[in-house]
């Protein structure tokens, strides 16, 4: 007898009418338990849709979604849409009462009955996200980062099985966005909570998800592990949405000593690197991109160009000559 599987999707279509079909189409995925899921794609190609038909806020067309076996319903059937297991954070935080203060508008979601368990859970859920500082701030007042945080923690107030996050770090700023992906971290480990989000930024999915899935005009064309697909795409696709590559096509790939028989080559800046050489600098430094710890360097080439990563900042300048070494590429 095999384990019923923790949430799923069975063949799942949902899709929009319009000049361009959007939604998705037959969508068949397990999520496991206790792991962050990621699910990327360009825009429009069926991220939201998805999430909102695991939640239960859209009803398929077609196929059945299923939470530890049983059907999870819809908002027709459903007066309050949403499983009542699960909880749904978007980069909208109008839910808040931005004339109560923070400690408020996460107590008021747990019931009176228990005043020291209410007052326990808001405590925990405080500390977790590295809010205790704003228990006593006023909603109004506080930055769209700090709303973000206080939304998350209204969520897990209410020990949800499932945390679903859409594009959930937009309106916090790059500095404390690091912070709040280890914060949801630790809390998937202490709470054994499972975490599924949708986002457009490599640097999120790669560095927060256990398991990537891929998205393109409604369809799952890869997944696995975030390292595993980085490295080793089997789409194009996916190299694109993950990194700031470079595309070259086979004609210009020979052009720089690379023979393939393939449509594209694909090198991504880190694996493109200057070189000393007193008789080969065939490549000329047409901009410098500072980046802090490290640069991008655009260089060209017979009118291409490719983005290297150079981690010597101030070695080089524009209009200096270089010899490239690549030491991987990928075809497709």
């Amino acid at each position: 007898m095999t384990d019923t599987p923790f949430l799923q999707t069975l063949a799942v279509t949902k899709t929009y009418p319009g000049e361009r079909l959007a939604g998705v189409k037959r969508i068949s995925l397990t999520i496991k338990p206790q792991k962050i899921t990621a699910i990327i794609g360009e825009s429009g190609s069926g991220k939201s849709t998805l999430l909102k038909l695991l939640f239960g806020l859209l009803s398929p067309d077609e196929g059945r979604v299923q939470f530890k076996g049983e059907r999870i319903w819809g908002p027709e059937e459903k007066l309050i849409p949403g499983h009542d297991a699960m909880k749904m954070v978007t980069q909208d935080t109008d839910g808040l009462n931005v004339y109560a203060k923070v400690w408020d508008n996460i107590a008021v979601l747990l019931p009176n009955t228990d005043v020291t368990t209410k007052e326990e859970r808001t405590t925990q859920v405080l500390k977790q996200l590295n809010i205790q500082h704003l228990a006593d701030k006023q909603a109004f007042f506080l930055s769209g980062g700090e709303k973000q945080r206080v939304a998350i923690a209204r969520a897990l107030a209410t020990r949800p099985e499932v945390l679903l996050l859409d594009e959930p770090f937009n309106q916090v700023d790059t500095s404390f966005r690091e912070g709040l992906q280890q914060d949801i971290r630790q809390v998937v480990h202490d709470m054994g909570l499972t975490v599924i989000m949708v986002s457009h930024d490599p640097a999120e999915v790669l560095s927060m998800a256990d398991e990537l899935i891929v998205l393109k005009d409604g369809e799952i064309i890869e997944a696995g592990h975030p390292k595993a697909l980085y490295q080793n795409p089997q789409n194009l696709y996916t190299a694109k949405l993950l990194t700031n590559c470079n595309v070259l096509s086979a004609d210009d790939a020979r052009n720089f000593g690379i023979k393939t028989k393939v449509e594209h080559v694909v090198i991504y800046p880190e694996w493109a690197a200057p070189t000393g050489s007193w008789t080969r600098k065939d490549f000329t430094v047409k901009q410098v991109l500072f980046k802090g710890s490290y640069e991008d360097l655009l260089v060209e080439k017979d009118h291409i160009v490719l983005r290297l990563l150079n981690d010597q900042p101030g070695k080089y300048r524009t209009g200096d000559t270089v010899h490239i070494k690549i030491s991987k590429y990928l075809e497709f």
